[in-house]
């Protein structure tokens, strides 16, 4: 691409509700339309900003200049004669075109769209013909952004010389699954910390201990000696193997006073386990390393046991922390 040539990248709503405002009226488009006109207003980013945190008087501090930046770069920095690169959700393929006018202020046929710009578009490119870099890039969390790393492949694409990349050459696969991995984890953490806080996270980690074949008997809420649950295999909690458990549904640390206690209302032939949605200090890992009655599990190793029994989780817990099983490249099998 040459260096005059500016590409953008669009996205027509988080589900795609503006994808026929897009293709079938040559246009495209961004939310936002409680601020009205943005034409009116001076064209600086601090004046974007103002109006921006008038008309969302509850937006976010980092909220307010990320979003206010993408509709002073559509009304400002986006010129006719610029490429536009728009990803279908309804197609599975994505629309490169040319913006061919101004920006306007039209909220007649689609109120929730109402700055608007008009494109000619060029061409379809299917997913399939563009490197996973290139579709990383244009799944951009932002409705508007400029695309740069692969801003010559999808010239590439629009001139009709693209072919299908060779996947295992493609560095940013590993990127997406990490992303995707890491983003879910984070998920469930925040989750569960918001939602299950105090004793009923004692009651989510009974039934996780449940999926994996042990009976649990949660104690009573209120202060516990250390113990939130008694974790067996027999039907009646009198044989080996009984495990006491302690929960932190917190996400700091959890140091080594609190697994002491634990530890301490051990009878003989019982097993310990602390489980926390944070961490353990230092001193707490070296409490338990030589004692083999004793494990820790700290938030990842938690949200590994999650995801490896959610499928056996009732429909209540599949609620308040729902996941959908998805399939994403194995960056092992590279």
């Amino acid at each position: 691409m040459s260096a005059e040539q500016t590409l953008w990248g669009i996205h027509a709503g988080r589900t795609g509700d503006a994808d026929s405002l897009f293709t079938k009226q040559n246009v495209i488009a961004l939310g936002w339309a409680r601020l009205g006109d943005l034409s009116k207003l001076p064209p600086t980013r601090d004046a974007f900003k103002k109006h921006y945190s008038a008309g969302y008087p509850d937006a976010t501090g980092g909220t307010i200049p990320t979003s206010a930046g993408q509709l002073y770069r559509f009304v400002h920095e986006m010129k006719p004669g610029d490429l536009v690169a728009y990803p279908s959700k309804s197609e599975r393929a994505i629309h490169i075109g040319r913006i061919t006018g101004h920006y306007l202020f039209e909220p007649g046929d689609m109120p929730g769209y109402p700055h608007r710009r008009a494109v000619q578009w060029l061409t379809v490119v299917p997913r399939t013909q563009l490197s996973q870099g290139a579709l990383y890039e244009i799944g951009s969390a932002l409705s508007l952004f400029q695309i740069r790393n692969y801003a010559d492949e999808y010239l590439a694409a629009l001139e009709g010389k693209a072919a299908p990349p060779p996947i295992r050459e493609d560095e940013t696969v590993p990127q997406v699954v990490e992303d995707v991995e890491e983003s879910t984890r984070d998920f469930i953490l925040k989750t569960l910390a918001q939602q299950l806080k105090g004793h009923p996270f004692a009651d989510f980690v009974a039934h996780l201990l449940g999926t994996m074949g042990y009976r649990t008997r949660v104690s009573p809420e209120g202060p516990d000696g250390g113990v939130d649950i008694i974790a067996h295999r027999d039907e009646l909690g009198f044989e080996p193997l009984i495990i006491k458990v302690q929960v932190k549904s917190r996400e700091g640390s959890c140091g080594d006073p609190e697994v002491s206690q634990l530890y301490g209302k051990l009878d003989r032939d019982e097993k310990a386990l602390f489980i926390t949605l944070g961490t353990f200090t230092t001193s707490a890992k070296t409490f338990a390393r030589g004692r083999s009655n004793l494990r820790l599990i700290d938030g990842e190793a938690l949200v590994d046991l999650i995801l490896a029994h959610y499928e056996q989780f009732d429909s209540k817990y599949k609620a308040i922390v729902p996941l959908k099983r998805v399939y994403v490249p194995d960056r092992e099998g590279e």
